[in-house]
């Protein structure tokens, strides 16, 4: 991690991003704000990939990307995604959400359907969640 308030602020604008397309009437649009949510997102998550050590951040990171990939309908970035954060030692909550994520992207059937809203972290991004 080389900047971890430069991580935040692209953690921040992802959330607004997510936030907008979750108000948004028009499917499509919606669709576009999630996947530019994912672009920061993934951006975020990535300039921690090498922390293992730094838990829950990084897999908090790796789970609202791949959630965001999944809004996208970028369904192989999602599982990539999940993956990753599976590495190192996350919290046994974020190994069940993103080994749930997996299950999913394993079961799917293409389907044409609306942009879901992602299960984002709560609690705050650097605390452990309750």
């Amino acid at each position: 991690m080389k900047n971890p308030s430069f991580s935040m602020s692209l953690h921040h604008s992802a959330m607004e991003r997510t936030q907008e397309a979750v108000l948004d009437q028009d499917p499509e649009r919606a669709r576009e704000l999630f996947c530019k949510a994912l672009d920061l997102e993934r951006r975020a998550a990535e300039s921690w990939a090498e922390t293992r050590n730094e838990e829950p951040t990084r897999s908090i990171l790796y789970r609202s990307a791949a959630s965001l990939a999944w809004s996208c309908q970028d369904y192989s970035e999602a599982e990539r995604l999940a993956r990753k954060g599976l590495e190192g030692k996350p919290p046994g909550d974020i190994v069940h959400e993103l080994e749930e994520l997996l299950g999913t992207l394993a079961r799917r059937k293409p389907l044409q359907q609306e942009p879901r809203i992602p299960r984002l972290a709560q609690g705050g991004l650097f605390a452990r969640e309750k």
